[in-house]
C-alpha cells in the first residue's frame, strides 16, 4: 500500500484526501482537530523558523501550531516561562511582526495557532531585565508596581520590613558587594548581578549603601523570602492577577491577538498558583470570547475530576497520559517488581510506602523549601482568626500537618467542597493535641479571607515540590508510572477503567487536550513505553538487575534501580554500544545528577554530596563501558519490538481518542528524551520532512521510526477527513472474544447519532503474545466493510486478530 501522494491528484476512496489539497485561499482556520507543540527558542526555533515548517506540519495533518510562551523572556531563555516583560512579544523570537507573519502563514494553509500564557509569575533572576521589578527594588512600597507583586512588607517579615532577595551564595558574598559606576546610574554589584540604588542613598561604601535600600540581599539557605514565588523558585516572582490593573496590563497582548484574530486558543500555565483561579479563568474567557479554545495546565490528582463549572475546554492532557500509559501496563508484573524494589531499594515503592513517603516529604518541604510561604500563611491565619497571641509553633505544626495530608493541588474547586474539612478531621483524629490550633485554622479558613487564599496557593506548591519533584525521583518500582499527573501507587489500569475514562472525556470534555509528551514530562513517550514493557518481563528484569548488582554494584540501591530503568529506556535498540551514540553518555550523567539531587536522599541541590555523586558518575561509566552495558543492550534489543508495539498503541489510542491530541515536537518519530532540558533539544525538521515525503508501503517496526510517522500521519489525515467523528463524536468500547481477549484495546468513533465509522485496535501485553499468539481471539466488527488505513487490508464481520495485526500491532479501520 502506498501513502497518499504529496501532490493533489484525486486519492483512492480508501485513503484520506491528500494533505496539500487544502486550499490556501481559505480565510478562516479549520476547527481545532490536532495540535503540534513547538518549543520556541531564539537560538533554534523562532517565528520565522516555525513558518518554514508550517508546510510540513500541514502535510503531517496538524490543524494548529501550539506555541510555547511568546512574550519577552529572560535573555537566552530556551523555554519562555521566565517572562520579564508581559507587555511585549519577544523580539528574540521575531517580535510582533514575526508573530503576525506566522499567523498569516498558517491561516493561509487553513491552520491556526494556540499560545501558551504565563499569568502566575515573571522572571526576576536579572533585575535589570524586568522593569517592574527594578522599579520596586529602587522605590520599595512607593513604586507604582509594588502592588503588582505579592510582597510582605511587614516589620516582622524576617528582613526588617524590607524586600528579601535570597541571592547570596555564601557567608562571604556580602564582602563581594561593590558599586558599579560604569553606566548612566550607579548600581550595587554582586558578581554578575546588579541592583538599583534608591535616590539619596549613594555616596558610601557598598555595604552601607545596601543597608539603606528597600531590599535586603540574604542567603538562599536562610529560609527568608518576602515575596511569593513560583513554588520555591526565587528567580520567578508571582504577580497578583486578582488586581484589575495587573490583569489588564498582563493580558493586553492577548486581547490584541484576539482582536486581530491571530490566535485560536490559549493554554494557561499553572492557574493553581493564582489567588482566585476560577474568577481569573472566567475573565480570560470573556476576553477571548466563547469560540476560542481555553485549556488549563491543571494537574489532577488520582480520580480528581476537573471542575465542570470552570469556563474552560479542558486540561493540557496529563490525565489522559496516565490513562493511555496505564492501560498498557501488565498487572501481573506488580508483585515481582515490588519485591525487586524491596530487595534493591529497601522499600516496595508501593501504595503503603508512597502514602507514608508523600506525607513525610510534604512536611519536610513545608518546613524547609517553602518555609517563607508557610510562615506568611500562618501569620495570615492568626490575623483572620483574631488569634494574634496564639502559639505560632503549634499553629505552624498543625497547618503543615493538614497541608501534608491534602491529596490534591488545591481544594477550593467546586467538586472538592468539603475536602479540607475531611482532612482536618482526619488530622485531629490522628493527633488530638492539635485540636486547639486546628480550631484556629478552621476559623481563619471560614472567614474566606487572605488565609484561605494563601492556604490554597501553598497547598499546590507543597504538593508539586514533594510529589513530582521529589518522591517521583525516590520511588523505583516502575519509573514509567512516575509522571506528572500520575499515581505510581496505581500499578495498571484495566480495560474497563480505560474505556470509562475515555467515555467520560468524550461526553464531558470533548475538546480537552490529550498528550503523551510535554516540555515537563519526566520521560518522553517512547522511553516511558519501553520502560513500561518491564511490567511484562518482570521476572527477567529482576534476574538481570540482581546479576548486574553483583557485577557492577551501584553506590546506592534505590539510585541504582531508578537509573537502570531509565538507562533501559534510552539505550540503543539497534545493537550499537551506548558509548558509540553521540551525546548519550553526557545526557545520562546530567540526568543522574538531576535525579539524585531531586530525590534528596543522598545528595541535594542545597547540599550536594560530591563524593556520592562522583561514585554515581563512575558507576554510570562502568555500566556504559563494561559487560553490564552489553547485557543491557541485549535485553533492550530483545524487548524492542514490544516497546515499539506499546509506543504505537498509545500513540494511535491518543490520536483517535476523545479530545484534541497534541503531538509534542519531534514525537512523530521515535524519541529518546528524558526530563528537561533534555526534552527541549532542537528537532531536526528537515529529516522529518524528508521521511514523510519518502514513505511508501506499510513501514516495518524498526529503529527508524517510520512506522510511528506512518501511523501519526494516517490518524491525523483521518481526523481531517472526518472531523465530526472525533471532537464531539461518539465513543464505543469494543471487546474481543477468545483466549487472548484481554490483550486487545479497541474502540469505535462516529458522528453523534450515527453508526460508528472508525475503529481503533491496539495490542497490549505483547510479550506473552510472542509465545502464545492470538489463537482463536476475534473482534466482532459492526456491520459493513472495514478497511485498515494503515495496511489497506479489508475486514467484515468477525475479524481474527492474528490477521488484523498481521503487519502492525495496531489497526485503524474505516467503514
Amino acid at each position: 500500500m502506498t501513502r497518499p501522494p504529496m501532490t493533489t491528484p484525486e486519492a483512492p476512496e480508501t485513503h484520506v484526501t491528500d494533505p496539500l489539497s487544502l486550499r490556501r485561499t481559505q480565510a478562516r482556520p479549520t476547527t481545532i482537530r490536532s495540535t503540534y507543540r513547538l518549543q520556541l527558542r531564539p537560538d533554534a526555533l523562532t517565528f520565522s523558523d516555525a513558518r518554514t515548517i508550517a508546510e510540513y506540519l500541514q502535510q503531517l495533518g496538524i490543524s494548529h501550531l501550539y506555541l510555547s510562551p511568546i512574550l519577552t523572556a529572560a535573555h537566552g531563555s530556551t523555554h519562555g516561562y521566565d517572562v520579564t516583560d508581559p507587555t511585549t512579544v519577544s523580539a528574540a523570537l521575531g517580535g510582533p511582526v514575526g508573530f503576525k507573519a506566522l499567523s498569516d502563514e498558517v491561516r493561509s494553509r487553513g491552520m491556526g495557532l494556540l499560545v501558551d500564557l504565563v499569568p502566575n509569575h515573571v522572571g526576576v533572576a536579572d533585575p535589570r531585565q524586568n522593569p517592574w521589578w527594578w522599579d520596586v527594588l529602587r522605590n520599595g512600597r512607593e513604586s507604582a508596581f509594588a502592588h503588582y507583586f505579592d510582597i510582605d512588607w511587614s516589620p516582622g517579615n524576617g528582613a526588617g520590613g524590607r524586600l528579601a532577595l535570597p541571592v547570596l551564595q555564601s557567608e562571604n558574598d556580602p564582602a563581594a558587594l561593590t558599586v558599579d559606576r560604569s553606566g548612566a546610574e550607579p548600581m550595587l554589584a554582586l558578581h554578575d548581578l546588579r541592583f538599583p540604588i534608591a535616590q539619596g542613598t549613594d555616596g558610601d561604601n557598598a555595604l552601607r549603601i545596601h543597608d539603606k535600600q528597600h531590599y535586603r540581599l540574604v542567603s538562599w539557605k536562610a529560609g527568608v523570602c518576602t515575596y511569593r514565588r513560583f513554588f520555591a523558585v526565587s528567580s520567578l516572582a508571582a504577580i497578583r492577577q486578582e488586581d484589575n490593573e495587573v490583569f489588564e496590563i498582563t493580558h493586553r497582548e492577548l486581547a490584541a491577538w484576539c482582536e486581530h484574530d491571530l490566535i485560536d486558543g490559549v493554554r494557561i500555565d499553572h492557574p493553581d498558583g493564582l489567588a482566585y483561579p476560577a474568577a481569573y479563568l472566567a475573565r480570560v474567557r470573556r476576553l477571548i470570547g466563547p469560540n476560542r479554545l481555553l485549556l488549563v495546565e491543571k494537574i489532577l490528582a488520582n480520580r480528581e475530576p476537573l471542575d465542570s463549572t470552570l469556563p474552560v475546554d479542558g486540561t493540557t492532557g496529563y490525565d489522559a497520559l496516565a490513562d493511555l500509559g496505564g492501560v498498557l501496563i501488565d498487572p501481573d508484573g506488580e508483585q515481582a517488581l515490588t519485591e525487586l524494589s524491596r530487595q534493591v531499594a529497601g522499600h516496595g515503592s508501593d501504595r503503603a510506602w508512597i502514602g507514608e513517603t508523600e506525607h513525610r516529604i510534604k512536611r519536610a518541604v513545608a518546613e524547609t523549601l517553602l518555609a517563607p510561604e508557610v510562615r506568611r500563611l500562618v501569620a495570615a491565619i492568626k490575623r483572620d482568626a483574631g488569634a494574634d497571641s496564639f502559639d505560632t509553633m503549634a499553629l505552624t505544626n498543625a497547618t503543615i500537618e493538614v497541608l501534608a495530608f491534602m491529596p490534591v493541588y488545591r481544594a477550593d474547586y467546586a467538586p472538592l467542597a468539603g475536602m479540607i474539612g475531611a482532612v482536618i478531621a482526619e488530622v485531629e483524629k490522628r493527633n488530638s493535641e492539635l485540636t486547639a490550633p486546628l480550631a484556629v485554622l478552621v476559623t481563619a479558613l471560614a472567614s474566606d479571607g487572605e488565609a484561605a487564599v494563601r492556604f490554597s496557593q501553598v497547598c499546590g506548591a507543597v504538593t508539586a515540590k514533594a510529589v513530582e519533584d521529589t518522591m517521583f525521583y525516590q520511588a523505583a518500582r516502575l519509573v514509567s508510572l512516575q509522571e506528572v499527573g500520575g499515581n505510581p501507587a496505581r500499578f495498571a489500569h484495566s480495560l474497563n477503567e480505560f474505556h470509562l475514562s475515555n467515555s467520560d472525556r468524550a461526553q464531558r470534555w470533548p475538546a480537552t487536550m490529550t498528550t503523551l509528551s510535554t516540555h515537563d514530562t519526566k520521560r518522553g513517550e517512547d522511553v516511558r513505553a519501553r520502560i513500561g514493557v518491564l511490567s511484562q518481563a518482570a521476572d527477567t528484569w529482576a534476574q538481570c538487575v540482581e546479576a548486574w548488582e553483583e557485577a557492577a554494584p551501584g553506590p546506592d540501591g534505590a539510585t541504582t534501580l531508578f537509573l537502570l530503568q531509565n538507562m533501559f529506556g534510552v539505550w540503543p535498540a539497534d545493537g550499537r554500544p551506548a558509548a558509540s551514540v553521540p551525546g548519550l553518555r553526557e545526557r545520562l550523567h546530567k540526568f543522574a545528577e538531576k535525579s539524585i539531587r531531586e530525590a534528596g536522599t543522598k545528595s541535594s541541590w542545597e547540599e550536594p554530596d560530591a563524593e556520592f555523586e562522583s561514585a554515581v558518575h563512575s558507576w554510570i561509566d562502568t555500566v556504559i563501558d563494561g559487560p553490564v552495558g552489553s547485557e543491557l543492550g541485549d535485553l533492550v534489543h530483545e524487548l524492542a519490538p514490544h516497546a515499539w508495539s506499546d509506543s504505537l498503541a498509545q500513540k494511535l489510542l491518543q490520536l483517535c481518542g476523545p479530545g484534541i491530541p497534541d503531538v509534542y515536537q519531534g514525537c512523530e518519530l521515535w524519541e529518546d528524551s528524558l526530563v528537561d532540558p533534555d526534552n527541549r533539544r532542537p528537532v531536526d525538521f528537515a529529516f522529518r520532512t524528508g521521511m514523510l515525503q519518502s514513505l511508501t508501503g506499510t513501514p516495518a517496526l524498526d529503529t527508524t521510526g517510520a512506522a510511528k510517522m506512518w501511523i501519526v500521519a494516517y490518524a491525523l489525515w483521518l481526523r481531517r477527513e472526518r472531523p465530526d467523528c472525533f471532537v464531539g463524536g461518539t465513543y464505543l468500547p469494543l471487546y474481543a472474544t477468545g483466549e487472548q481477549a484481554g490483550k486487545l484495546v479497541s474502540y469505535a468513533r462516529g458522528r453523534f447519532g450515527a453508526a460508528p465509522e472508525v475503529i481503533v485496535a491496539a495490542t497490549r501485553h505483547s510479550v506473552a503474545l510472542a509465545e502464545t499468539g492470538w489463537g482463536d481471539t476475534t473482534l466482532d466488527l459492526p456491520q459493513g466493510t472495514w478497511t485498515d488505513r494503515l495496511t489497506g487490508h479489508t475486514f467484515q464481520g468477525r475479524a481474527r486478530l492474528e490477521k488484523l495485526f498481521g503487519r502492525l500491532p495496531v489497526a485503524l479501520l474505516v467503514r
